[in-house]
């Protein structure tokens, strides 16, 4: 494995994933919010049943025995550049990350879409969240929201103003929902080490869209260019588990602990169970 970078540059984070969850392979299970004030499908919920909604979820997940939760704005769709991301879903999810944190010691993250990485960070130091999910950390790449550049040089330095060290970057390598044209002529291990360079703590390989299996070449491609963890960013199932394990060190999982496999519907304890049966097997 090349450790140039994690060897050399920076210090040693081979056992990162290990430090935060104190469990090898990690599963981080999904909390899709519902659409947040200031969305498109907001209809005026109180700010309670929104964050009911979301601990209830929690409530399955961690009784379903996963290792981690991650908290995303899935439901506020169309989402917004980073730019126009706003005062009041940094409220919001500020303020269900603070009651999940009450009510689970599970270790936390934020997800901010679209690439909302300071925002993200915000959050997490006030929930003290242990990391938040970068789509886009060096380069950039036309999303759905138009062209969308890495925030890494920006996101550090607000990370470093808030002491903010213990707030790790997990980093999508080749972020789904979007065409990587503009840098085509970029290998997957250049864009691999591109991530390392610019100081990421864990590299996320995934599938095209939610839920999509992530290819095994990809996953392959980028575990043999890092000296970081990889972890699975989509398409996880009980199905494919043994083979993404046998490369991956873990997985964030979202539509197949769903009803129905739907990322959209609300988290099954038995579906999480079976899934996690399967993944301890495989430790």
């Amino acid at each position: 494995m090349n450790m140039m970078i994690g060897g050399g540059i920076f210090p040693e984070k081979k056992l990162i994933l290990e430090n935060i969850f104190s469990v090898t392979k990690p599963i981080i299970g999904m909390v899709h919010l519902k659409p947040l004030p200031g969305a498109p499908h907001y209809k005026g919920e109180s700010i309670e049943e929104i964050i009911e909604f979301a601990l209830e979820d929690v409530r399955r997940l961690e009784e379903g025995g996963v290792d981690g939760l991650q908290i995303e704005n899935a439901w506020d769709l169309p989402f917004p550049k980073p730019e126009d991301f706003s005062f009041e879903t940094v409220a919001t999810m500020t303020a269900i990350g603070v009651e999940i944190a009450k009510v689970s010691n599970l270790p936390l993250g934020v997800n901010c879409l679209a690439n909302a990485v300071i925002p993200a960070i915000a959050i997490a130091k006030a929930c003290n969240a242990k990391w938040v999910r970068s789509n886009q950390w060096v380069n950039a790449y036309v999303a759905n929201e138009g062209i969308v550049e890495g925030a890494s040089a920006k996101a550090m330095r607000y990370k470093a103003n808030l002491f903010g060290d213990d707030i790790k970057i997990m980093a999508d390598v080749h972020v789904k929902h979007g065409s990587h044209s503009i840098v085509a002529d970029r290998s997957l291990a250049e864009q691999t080490r591109d991530n390392e360079f610019f100081d990421a703590d864990i590299l996320i390989a995934t599938g095209n869209r939610t839920g999509d299996e992530t290819s095994l070449d990809e996953l392959i491609g980028i575990k043999e260019s890092a000296s970081l963890p990889v972890i699975i960013g989509s398409g996880m199932t009980i199905e494919n588990a043994k083979k993404i394990l046998s490369i991956a060190d873990g997985a964030i999982v979202g539509s197949s602990l769903k009803e129905n496999g739907n990322w959209w519907e609300r988290v099954n304890s038995d579906r999480v169970k079976r899934f996690m049966d399967q993944v301890i097997s495989l430790r």
